[in-house]
């Protein structure tokens, strides 16, 4: 990991993914529910041995900021992270998933990515952040918006999945989107 980062919001806490984490995550990522809007829904879900790895690796990668997502009082609802960070381009990915659906629909997963897309713009200091999602994902899409992510394209019939083909929406955020929307600036 980059180094050890903890963000504090109103309702959520990011910091570094632990490997108690894992039993969660092995949890989630067997609920189909879940990861219909991830990429690795065609994936087997991890057995938990799998998932420790995973969280070694990604705490040592420093091409990758993978945070867990916990309220406030420490209840683990997800992870989210910037994926793929550019550091001449100054860009990265962004993803999130909240595996605890009692917290779905609640602000939770906003919240999580206004805090780490300041982050990402003021602690990395990246000119942009993009992402991709398939386009039933209508919640992710509303959320995506709230922080402030653009629609930049669509790439039509790019997902094959559950015997349907499914378009991939593009979006991404600047820098001096924040800057030109107080909207979008964090409240703490």
């Amino acid at each position: 990991m980059l180094k050890k980062v903890i963000i504090k919001g109103r309702s959520v806490v990011l910091r570094p993914l632990s490997l108690k984490d894992a039993p969660w995550f092995c949890r989630w990522l067997k609920d189909r529910e879940v990861t219909k809007f991830l990429a690795i829904y065609e994936l087997p879900p991890p057995a938990l041995k799998e998932e420790i790895e995973w969280i070694k690796e990604a705490r040592r990668d420093k091409n990758n900021l993978r945070l867990a997502i916990t309220t406030t009082e420490g209840k683990l609802i997800g992870s989210i992270g910037l994926n793929k960070i550019d550091r001449y381009h100054r860009r990265a990915e962004y993803g999130i998933f909240i595996g605890d659906q009692r917290y779905w629909g609640q602000g939770y997963g906003t919240e999580a990515g206004k805090l780490i897309i300041d982050y990402g713009f003021k602690k990395l200091k990246l000119h942009r952040i993009y992402l991709r999602f398939i386009a039933y994902n209508i919640r992710g899409q509303k959320s995506y918006k709230k922080i402030g992510f653009k629609l930049e394209g669509r790439q039509r019939d790019h997902t094959f999945r559950d015997g349907a083909w499914h378009d991939e929406v593009m979006m991404g955020i600047l820098k001096s989107d924040i800057l030109e929307n107080k909207k979008l600036k964090i409240k703490k």
